[in-house]
């Protein structure tokens, strides 16, 4: 199928928003994210050339009182005093679901994701005359106003859509094709005309929230994907939901929230798509609106994350990816480490050689078409 849309490319160069702290902090030794994932990014596009200091912004820490656009002031001061004590109570905890096994309390548990929230408030404000920002840190979809949630402490993605709103962006489209669904956004926005959402996820997967039912005022596009789903499956999706959807909408802004989790080799999913299905949908959605953020947001295996998410950045920057990477950026996805308690994974040769994985393409599922299908003729009614 082929569309006609509004192009909007602008000529601004991508910028990408990063940290040291996540290089230098994760939630636990036991936890999913206790593995890198932006320092890989940042280590492997320094390597390859492809983040010269004039396209680089270390990121601002947001402070308590820039969050309460979305959060409550009662959930960011106890977030603060947790880190601070490096301990909650029952109560804060039955409240605000800090100290649990998915929001921990540690060492950074505030500085950390206020890192991100700073990159996505700065987003919006360096995109008020348009342009492209990367900022591979944010992506914490789950936050929930008063409490953590889904391994997130605070709603980048909302905070990054108010940035926009605030500089300029009437009408923000935001696309969500990680794989588990984006329940923190739906409850800021899918009762708003202003912003469209669309969300590609694992169906009957945690948190079992994003129905194709769930229209929320008619802006939302939900699609439960099964287990399995390959890259034949989101290019459909991509051909007749999300770009269709988008170019109806015609928003001034796009956010993007780009996790790696339905990547094959993750273990918090059972999708299986390769990272250039991935890579597909960011450069779909590029030409859409004059103002365009990427975010990452899921991923688990350090070596699929790492080279997806750095891809995304070639994406963008329109860098040619090698079909083998130098010795020094495989030495940099060499040294990754991803162990527990009970056993230490040995890398897939490609994921040490290459960015790029090869095509898992197949036949598309039926569930999948049928669900396009009536997606479809919500846009066309």
């Amino acid at each position: 199928m082929t569309h006609r849309f509004h192009t909007h490319a602008s000529q601004a160069t991508p910028r990408l928003i990063g940290s040291e702290i996540y290089r230098h902090s994760n939630y636990g030794d036991w936890h999913p994210l206790r593995i890198p994932r932006v320092s890989t990014v940042l280590d492997l596009t320094r390597n390859l050339g492809w983040l010269p200091p004039d396209q680089y912004i270390n990121s601002p820490r947001a402070k308590p009182a820039a969050l309460v656009g979305f959060h409550t002031a009662d959930y960011i001061a106890a977030l603060v005093a947790a880190e601070d004590a490096g301990a909650v109570s029952d109560k804060i905890r039955a409240r605000h679901a800090l100290g649990t096994p998915s929001n921990p309390v540690f060492a950074e548990m505030y500085r950390r994701p206020a890192t991100s929230a700073g990159a996505a408030l700065l987003a919006g404000e360096l995109l008020c005359n348009g342009g492209v920002i990367y900022a591979p840190g944010c992506g914490t979809h789950h936050a929930l106003p008063d409490a953590a949630n889904g391994f997130c402490y605070l709603n980048d993605p909302v905070l990054a859509i108010q940035s926009l709103r605030r500089n300029g962006a009437a009408r923000v489209a935001y696309v969500d094709i990680d794989a588990h669904h984006c329940d923190g956004v739906a409850v800021a926005f899918a009762d708003d005309p202003e912003t469209l959402l669309v969300s590609t996820h694992q169906e009957n997967r945690w948190p079992r929230t994003g129905a194709v039912a769930d229209t929320g005022v008619g802006n939302m596009f939900n699609l439960p994907m099964p287990a399995g789903s390959n890259d034949a499956d989101m290019a459909l999706v991509l051909d007749q939901v999300i770009l269709p959807a988008v170019a109806q909408f015609r928003p001034d802004a796009i956010v993007l929230q780009c996790g790696a989790d339905a990547v094959l080799e993750d273990p918090q999913s059972r999708m299986a798509l390769s990272n250039g299905a991935l890579w597909n949908v960011v450069a779909a959605l590029r030409p859409m609106a004059p103002r365009y953020v990427v975010t990452g947001g899921g991923g688990y295996n350090p070596w699929s994350v790492g080279r997806a998410w750095t891809g995304v950045w070639a994406t963008l920057t329109g860098r040619e990816i090698p079909d083998v990477l130098p010795d020094t950026a495989q030495d940099i996805l060499r040294e990754l480490r991803w162990s527990d308690a009970r056993r230490t994974r040995t890398p897939q040769a490609h994921w040490i050689t290459t960015l790029r994985d090869a095509p898992r393409s197949g036949p598309i599922s039926p569930d999948v078409r049928d669900r396009v299908k009536l997606l479809a003729a919500r846009l066309t009614a």
